[in-house]
C-alpha cells in the first residue's frame, strides 16, 4: 500500500486540494453555525412558555370607551367562532374556560407563605396544552390538580421577596419547592385542593387547570351558570401572516403585541436560518465539486500507473484506497475544524445572549455534533463510491 501511494502522489495538486479545504470549511461552518444558533436561540422565545407552541395566539376583543357606550358583548359567541375557525390562517381554535366560583389560593415556598389572595383560574382544550398527559390530568375524586402558574407570580417572588427575606429563587427546575393551596367555593360546597405547579406561563395571566378539572369544578360548584368565552387560543399556519393583522383589524379583535412580535420573530428567525444553512449546503456541494474535479484530474495524470497496477495483480479497491483515504482524512480536519470554531463561536454570541436573557436555559453543542457527523458520513460515503467506480473504469478502458 506504501509503494502505491508513493506512485500516485506525484501529481496531487496542493492549491486545489488546498481550495477544496477551505470551500469546504466555510460551507460546514455556516451550517452548524446556522443549526447551532438556531437551538440556543430558539429557547429565547420558548422558554416563556414551554408547553404551548410557538403558533398559538391568544385573542380578545377591543374593550374600549366606544364598546361600552354602544353596550357591545366582549365574548365570543358561537358564529364569531366559527368565522374565526374558517380562515384560512388558522388551523385549530380553542376557548378559554372560566371558574364561575370562588377561588382563594394560598403560595408558599418551604413553609413561607408568599402570596394569599382570590384569584380566577381558567382552562383551555388539553390538545393546546403541550406537555405529557400524566402530568397534566385530574381524576374526579382526587384533591390534587395540576396547574400552570403565571410567570409574573415567580418574577414577583424571586425579585421581591426572595431577596428581601434571603429565600431561594426558583426556577423551572425548582417546581417541587412550591406549595400551592387552593380553596374552592360555591353552590354550598366548600373544598380544599393542592396545586401541584407544573410550569409557568408568560403569556398567559391567569392560573391555568386541565379542561377535565375546569369541567368538573363548574358543574360542582356553580351548575347554574351559563358563560360565553372572552378569550380564544387560535393556532395558526404562520404568525408573519399580514392576513392575521387585517383580520384583527375589520373586527376589532386584538392579540397581546409581543405575543404577535414574538411569533413573526420566530417564524422570522426560522426562514433566516433555513436560508443561511441552504447557502451553506450550496458551499459545501461546489466545494465537492472541486474536490471531485482535483480527483478526476490527479486519476487522468496516473491513468497508465493505475491501469498497470491493476494488470500486475493489485484490485481496484486497493489502488483506489489511497484517494478515498485522502478524502475521507480532509473531511474529518474540516469537521472537527469546524466544530472548534462553532464552539468558539457559539462561547462568544452566548456571552451577550445570556447577558440579556440570564434565565434562558442551557443547551449543548450537540446538534452541530450530529448534523456535522451526518453531513461527514454521507460526503464520505459518496466520495468513496465515486473514486472507486472512476478506477473501475480505468481496468475497462484498458481491456477494451
Amino acid at each position: 500500500m506504501r509503494l502505491v501511494w508513493k506512485l500516485l502522489r506525484q501529481h496531487i495538486s496542493i492549491p486545489q486540494f488546498i481550495g477544496f479545504f477551505f470551500a469546504n470549511l466555510f460551507g460546514m461552518l455556516i451550517i452548524l453555525l446556522g443549526v447551532q444558533f438556531y437551538n440556543d436561540v430558539k429557547s429565547v422565545f420558548e422558554a416563556k412558555d414551554s408547553f404551548l407552541k410557538a403558533d398559538y395566539l391568544i385573542m380578545n376583543k377591543q374593550i374600549g370607551m366606544g364598546s361600552t357606550i354602544s353596550g357591545r358583548a366582549n365574548h365570543f359567541n358561537g358564529a364569531e367562532m366559527d368565522e374565526v375557525s374558517q380562515q384560512s390562517f388558522v388551523k385549530n381554535v380553542g376557548k378559554f374556560t372560566l371558574a364561575d366560583y370562588r377561588v382563594y389560593a394560598v403560595m408558599g415556598v418551604q413553609g413561607q407563605r408568599v402570596i394569599s389572595s382570590e384569584i380566577f383560574i381558567e382552562s383551555i382544550p388539553d390538545d393546546f396544552v403541550e406537555i405529557d398527559e400524566s402530568q397534566w390530568h385530574f381524576q374526579e375524586g382526587s384533591h390534587e390538580v395540576p396547574i400552570i402558574l403565571p410567570r409574573s407570580y415567580i418574577n414577583m417572588y424571586n425579585f421581591g421577596y426572595a431577596q428581601t427575606h434571603s429565600m431561594p429563587k426558583i426556577g423551572e427546575g425548582l417546581l417541587s419547592m412550591i406549595d400551592f393551596e387552593l380553596n374552592l367555593r360555591g353552590n354550598g360546597h366548600d373544598e380544599d385542593f393542592h396545586g401541584r405547579v407544573v410550569g409557568f406561563s408568560g403569556r398567559i395571566s391567569s392560573i391555568l387547570v386541565p379542561q377535565a378539572f375546569m369541567d368538573w369544578s363548574n358543574a360542582y360548584f356553580a351548575p347554574q351558570a351559563e358563560q360565553q368565552p372572552v378569550r380564544l387560543i387560535v393556532e395558526v399556519n404562520n404568525p408573519a401572516d399580514e392576513r392575521i393583522t387585517k383580520f384583527l383589524d375589520e373586527k376589532g379583535y386584538e392579540v397581546e403585541t409581543e405575543q404577535l412580535d414574538a411569533e413573526k420573530i420566530t417564524y422570522l428567525l426560522k426562514v433566516i436560518v433555513a436560508i443561511v444553512i441552504a447557502i451553506g449546503l450550496v458551499i459545501s456541494l461546489l466545494s465537492f465539486y472541486i474536490l471531485m474535479l482535483s480527483i478526476y484530474l490527479l486519476v487522468q495524470k496516473n491513468t497508465e500507473k493505475l491501469q498497470n497496477l491493476m494488470l500486475i495483480g493489485y484490485a481496484p479497491r486497493t489502488v483506489a484506497w489511497p484517494y478515498q483515504c485522502l478524502t475521507i482524512i480532509l473531511n474529518a480536519v474540516v469537521l472537527i475544524i469546524a466544530l472548534v470554531l462553532v464552539a468558539v463561536l457559539r462561547k462568544y454570541y452566548m456571552n451577550i445572549i445570556e447577558a440579556i436573557y440570564p434565565q434562558l436555559a442551557g443547551s449543548s453543542m450537540l446538534p452541530a455534533i450530529l448534523v456535522g457527523f451526518v453531513i461527514f458520513i454521507l460526503v464520505s460515503l459518496v466520495n468513496v463510491f465515486v473514486i472507486h467506480r472512476k478506477i473501475q473504469k480505468l481496468i475497462h478502458l484498458k481491456r477494451a
